[in-house]
């Protein structure tokens, strides 16, 4: 069965336009309350709910609005406030709760917003519960009488809470003495967390991104604008730099020198570290989107690896699947499932701090093995891109291309989850082939889209 609402991360769109309405929300709200009311087995106990936002202005509009719709199901509401996703993730499997409920669009730009939900167990709803949120969404919302309605509290204590959690999942015996580390929280949901934890665990901390005005979020600052962070660490003559995006699940980091340093990077750090001390616990799960290099990387250090579909979601699925504890996305989403039950940029970060605290290595030393390949990615704008895959013309491309790499490379072709757009990758060790043979196959696709 489709989804009409839910996509891979939730309910998340323009603001003002269908679905990020109040009104809609609302009713999202009262869905997944009825959903979760009968959820809850035991006699007499009323569901729970936890909701946190991110820094944009919208949160306010749609918290109201699906604090409502919960309140009209029968669900008791607990407030957070402005708040990482993870720690929505946390304090909803810490506190014992039904369901966490996170309003944001991560990286996305303030126009956006969405609607995500968390289980239990602090892990992304399973589709059977989104379908059948989704079946209830289908009917008319009708408001429990008075006695049937929930209660909604305050939780104070959200920040420091969360706070002391990933203090938890770095060494007791370890800290953070002599360390000078930038902090880009993009003016998002860790403004207020994030630069304390690293603080608290004894390095000097500068914060920047860290002044959230309900229209800034991301803008010119965290994960997927980091110029202003590389910036900055070099004048203030810092040992790395800490960049978070929106919703503080994604992680970028840089070196003393200002260089870049991306999921797959980090991932392999952490692994490597993990394999070096005995801690490996299975193998490692990228995506579509890892660079060849780094699967090339993990079989001279004899780690298992597997390939998900694009999207922290797949790459949990198949975590799960396989009982392993550690993998990500080159785009800064790190799962270190030993530590936390979903992506969570903070938490990402000490696993990396621990790895070069505990090698006294620089970001640079500790993934010089690690060669990145070139890789070149072509979006073009098509409809109905996923059609596209199976033309002739079109396989013939890329088996040209494939040949022309002799197995140093590879090819990818995928339809966007998110826009009209066709993805043309092509990565390999020699980067004039890569650069080419990406650009002969987007030739190819704009010519076929074009008659």
């Amino acid at each position: 069965m489709s989804r009409k609402y839910f996509g891979t991360d939730g309910v998340r769109g323009r603001v003002g336009v269908y679905p990020i309405t109040p009104q809609f929300v609302m009713h999202l709200g009262y869905a997944a309350g009825k959903v979760l009311a009968g959820a809850a087995h035991t006699p007499g106990e009323r569901a729970s709910v936890l909701i946190g936002k991110d820094t944009r202005i919208s949160g306010y509009m749609l918290e109201s609005a699906l604090e409502a719709g919960l309140i009209a199901a029968g669900i008791d509401v607990y407030l957070a406030g402005p708040i990482p996703t993870p720690a929505v993730a946390y304090l909803t499997r810490a506190l014992r709760l039904h369901a966490g409920v996170v309003i944001s669009a991560s990286h996305n730009p303030y126009e956006d917003n969405g609607i995500k939900f968390f289980s239990a167990t602090g892990t992304k709803l399973p589709d059977d519960i989104e379908l059948a949120i989704e079946a209830e969404l289908d009917k008319e919302m009708q408001t429990n009488t008075s006695e049937g309605l929930g209660r909604a509290k305050r939780l104070d204590d959200a920040v420091g809470r969360y706070i002391e959690f990933c203090k938890s999942t770095f060494p007791s015996e370890m800290d953070l003495r002599g360390m000078k580390i930038v902090v880009d929280s993009a003016h998002g949901a860790a403004y207020h967390v994030a630069r304390h934890v690293f603080h608290e665990l004894g390095a000097d901390v500068i914060a920047i991104g860290a002044q959230p005005d309900g229209k800034n979020i991301n803008d010119g600052y965290g994960a997927t604008k980091p110029q202003n962070l590389q910036k900055a660490v070099v004048e203030h003559q810092a040992d790395i730099g800490i960049a978070l995006d929106g919703d503080a699940d994604r992680l970028i980091m840089v070196d003393a020198e200002g260089d870049l340093y991306d999921g797959d990077q980090l991932l392999y750090i952490i692994a490597k570290h993990r394999q070096q001390n005995g801690k490996m616990h299975g193998g490692v799960v990228g995506t579509l989107m890892t660079n060849l290099a780094f699967e090339h990387a993990m079989q001279k250090l004899d780690i298992p690896f597997k390939r998900a579909k694009v999207g922290d979601r797949y790459v949990m699925e198949v975590l799960q699947k396989e009982g392993w504890h550690l993998g990500g996305e080159n785009s800064g989403h790190i799962l270190c499932l030993d530590k936390h039950s979903t992506g969570d940029g903070i938490v990402s970060a000490l696993q990396v701090l621990n790895a070069l605290r505990s090698s006294d290595q620089s970001l640079a030393q500790a993934s010089q093995a690690l060669v990145m390949y070139p890789q070149v990615l072509i979006n073009i704008r098509v409809e109905k891109a996923a059609t596209l895959l199976a033309n002739e013309q079109i396989q013939t491309a890329v088996a040209d291309a494939e040949r022309v790499l002799n197995g140093r490379g590879r090819v990818l072709l995928r339809p966007s989850g998110t826009e009209p757009l066709l993805r043309v990758m092509v990565e390999g060790e020699n980067g004039v082939l890569v650069q080419k043979s990406a650009q002969d196959i987007a030739e190819v696709v704009r010519k076929i889209v074009a008659v």
